[in-house]
């Protein structure tokens, strides 16, 4: 199948979501569209998303992710990114400040992932961290494939190659971190910790 919308290397992608932009890349679980946090509230829009449901934070580096929280990182944040990241888990941590405000709109919380993808983790190195949604439209099936997301989004760039990674297709597993310590499963996913109740 010939892609119609444009296929961007790495830097030249990280350097049209620095500009404003939207855009699709591979990842572990599942296709990702994406944009810089500044310019996140255009993926409501492209999903027809309802406002109140948030979007994740994507990036290459779990201090960085952490340094993003505007609060203090506690050591058990630090010991599950540890055993599991790069990988299928987001973690929906505490947060205050601008970025909580932009991914999370009247939340105090923001889920953040690494995932174990080499393409989506050389963007996000040059990116920087993006605000991150699953490739599809509400209410639709995820896409699959740079194909799929070609099709779905045709007027959005895709990450080149478009030879991706056949994803998991499972999303990524969601534990909350809820005081006063302890962590509560909000989406069962691809990966299960050791010793957290399902």
């Amino acid at each position: 199948m010939t892609l119609h919308p444009p296929l961007l290397p790495a830097p030249e992608l990280a350097a049209q979501l620095k500009a404003g932009g939207a855009a699709i890349f591979p990842t572990d679980t599942l296709p990702a569209l994406a944009a810089a946090p500044n310019h996140a509230s255009q993926l409501w829009e492209l999903k027809d998303r309802p406002q109140h449901k948030p979007v994740i934070l994507m990036g290459a580096d779990a201090e960085a992710l952490f340094a993003l929280l505007g609060t203090a990182v506690q050591p058990a944040w630090r010991d599950l990114a540890q055993a599991h990241w790069p990988g299928a888990l987001t973690l929906v941590l505490p947060a205050r400040g601008a970025m909580a405000q932009l991914l999370n709109p009247g939340g105090s919380s923001l889920g953040l992932r690494v995932p174990a993808c080499a393409q989506a983790l050389e963007l996000l190195r040059l990116s920087g961290p993006l605000a991150t949604t699953s490739a599809n439209r509400s209410g639709e099936p995820p896409c699959l494939s740079a194909e799929e997301a070609a099709e779905r989004f045709a007027d959005l760039p895709l990450l080149a190659p478009a030879t991706w990674p056949q994803p998991s297709g499972t999303a990524s597993t969601v534990l909350r971190w809820c005081e006063p310590g302890r962590w509560q499963l909000l989406r069962r996913g691809a990966v299960m910790p050791a010793g957290l109740q399902p």
